[in-house]
């Protein structure tokens, strides 16, 4: 558990972790000789995507944990693509947040799910 004291730290740290999910995901399927060579995570946060394709030590970002850093380290060496998505195409939004009638079904379409019908 982490106490995010920045939305930038919260998206950083976040996005930390779907890094590491993404890169066990990807071992995972070398395993069963499935290979693929880029791994895209997409965040929403513009400051965070700039913190880890930037290796300068801001002050304002001291304060973020150095085990934070593997994020930065896997876009730096190549192993993870971390892009921005816009927040209206943010289909985890759909998961985290309420959301009006027609944003929250836009989204599902992007989850591929269906409509519920009684």
């Amino acid at each position: 558990m982490a106490l995010a004291i920045s939305t930038t730290e919260a998206e950083y740290v976040v996005a930390k972790r779907a890094c590491q999910q993404a890169l066990w995901m990807k071992q995972a399927m070398e395993y069963y000789d499935i290979h693929c060579k880029d791994v895209l995570v997409l965040c929403d946060n513009k400051d965070a995507i700039d913190l880890s394709k930037n290796p300068v030590h801001h002050s304002r970002t001291k304060h973020i944990k150095i085990r934070h850093h593997s994020l930065r380290d896997n876009v730096q060496k190549g192993n993870i693509l971390l892009e921005k998505v816009a927040s209206e195409d943010n289909i985890a939004d759909i998961l985290t947040k309420p959301l009006k009638c027609e944003t929250f079904n836009y989204l599902r379409l992007g989850l591929e799910m269906l409509e519920h019908k009684e």
